[in-house]
């Protein structure tokens, strides 16, 4: 218990002090207009307050991925609230204010535009691809996801395929409408059963006095599963997540002030991180050990859930414990659509005015997004934990090369653009998706690997530096 209440109040203070470092790093201009107003189209870029912005951030990043990630992290043991804290506070809730806050700088620009500018126009080309495909993935598993667990909470009293259908009608209403229509308007209300439901469970877990094992480094994994990178991967949501810097530019359309950042940006990457705590710790007291194993292999991470909202909080809290994750997935997933469309429609620079325009880039994305429904969800989410962990490394890059060229402090992004890229590249070289190798060949090969992108980081910087004319913001006359 005493571990479990620590590492939140170091998340917290974390939002205090290195949240405000990096804030200060970056450079905030109040006085400078941001895209809501000089770009207001009334479709993506509209003006929103702070409060509402902060609630869409969190559904937008959250999904299952705080909830399911940290159940199955939680079979590692303790070790799993080290990776949580550390990589909360010191990767992802950076890489979630740069990515939103260098988008705001280049008129709310998305990663694959933000890469091309920093990193070169191949890599616009790559990221471009990799984003697409991360989206669609997230999409696919936050349909899969909530209809599950809505199926089992009604116990089976509407059609699986049903839920499924009214979820895809959902998400397309969703993406192609203008975002303070559904977004806007919903999602603070949804914003809040989420805050509820999990102070609700970590209210209990203290008040109850759980066993919540403290902490150790040893690796209580039922099969010896490494804990680097595995557990990176696994727990990515509530430590770092490439999947925030698809959603920031939702925001960064919508932010009325810079200095709104670090509690929209940096703050919201926290409250994910307390969430994860929240249910790791969960996970770890209540069904520890070989039972946690067999519960996920019996149902899944969504079992889990189930067994841990009932037990603490009876039939109705945890009926509202479990609708507040049901939120999750759903408002991550109509976002990541949403996002998809969007980085479609600015890669071949089509206008987003017109519905019409929305909708023929919109239909195939659904249309791609049904067809893996039928895929197994422990495969989508193997793919998805590798590409979203590759897309965290990448926008660390491009958030590092905005600072070097500032001569500024860039190792606060380019030392965990620098792990993540050795956590991405060693679980491909490792994994059966991937190469296969035994996992000492793969840390070396890693390493080599890392090495090598870490030397043409340094060379693009001093090219970058080099160069007289470029230009870190898109607009520089909108500079304070």
């Amino acid at each position: 218990m005493i571990t479990f209440l620590v590492s939140i109040v170091l998340l917290i203070v974390g939002y205090f002090t290195y949240g405000k470092v990096i804030e200060k790093l970056f450079g905030v201009k109040e006085a400078r207009q941001t895209p809501a107003y000089y770009m207001k189209d009334g479709i993506d870029y509209i003006p929103m307050g702070t409060n509402r912005n902060s609630l869409i951030q969190l559904l937008n990043i959250a999904g299952v991925g705080p909830i399911f990630g940290p159940i199955m992290g939680a079979l590692y043991g303790p070790v799993a609230f080290i990776w949580i804290v550390v990589g909360c506070i010191f990767a992802g809730a950076v890489h979630d204010y740069l990515t939103g806050m260098i988008s705001i700088r280049n008129n709310g620009a998305h990663l694959p535009q933000l890469a091309g500018r920093f990193l070169g126009a191949t890599m616009k080309h790559v990221v471009n691809a990799v984003a697409v495909l991360l989206l669609l993935l997230v999409g696919t598993v936050f349909v899969t996801a909530p209809a599950g667990l809505l199926f089992n909470l009604m116990n089976g009293a509407v059609a699986l395929a049903i839920i499924v259908g009214a979820i895809f009608v959902y998400y397309i209403l969703a993406t192609l409408l203008p975002v303070d229509k559904i977004i806007g308007r919903f999602y603070p209300i949804l914003g809040g059963l989420l805050l509820i439901s999990a102070v609700g469970i970590g209210g209990m877990l203290v008040i109850t006095g759980a066993p919540i094992p403290e902490l150790t480094l040893q690796n209580m994994h039922p099969t010896g599963a490494a804990i680097f990178p595995l557990l990176m991967i696994t727990i990515a949501c509530g430590a770092i997540s490439g999947f925030h810097a698809t959603q920031s530019p939702i925001i960064s359309r919508t932010l009325q002030n810079e200095k709104n950042g670090r509690k929209v940006f940096y703050g919201m990457m926290i409250v994910e991180g307390v969430i994860a705590m929240i249910w790791a710790a969960a996970a770890m007291s209540l069904f520890y050990g070989t039972d946690l194993s067999a519960l996920i292999a019996q149902g899944g991470a969504g079992l889990v859930v189930r067994e841990v909202s009932f037990t603490l909080l009876g039939a109705i809290g945890g009926t509202l414990a479990i609708l507040g994750v049901i939120v999750l997935p759903i408002t991550s997933g109509d976002t990541a659509f949403r996002s998809a469309r969007m980085i479609i429609a600015e890669y071949i620079n089509v206008p987003q005015m017109k519905l019409a325009s929305r909708l023929w880039i919109a239909l195939p994305l659904f249309a791609i997004s049904f067809v893996l429904t039928k895929m197994d969800f422990t495969m989508l989410w193997r793919y998805f934990g590798v590409t979203n962990a590759a897309i965290s490394a990448i926008a660390l890059f491009v958030g590092a090369m905005y600072l070097a060229i500032q001569y500024k402090m860039h190792w606060v992004a380019t030392i965990p653009a620098t792990f993540m890229t050795m956590v991405s590249l060693t679980f491909i070289y490792n994994a059966p998706i991937g190469f296969g190798l035994p996992m000492s060949t793969a840390y070396m090969a890693a390493a080599v690997s890392t090495a090598v992108i870490l030397a043409l980081f340094a060379y693009k910087v001093k090219l970058n530096r080099q160069e007289a004319n470029f230009k870190i913001d898109a607009d520089e006359k909108r500079a304070a």
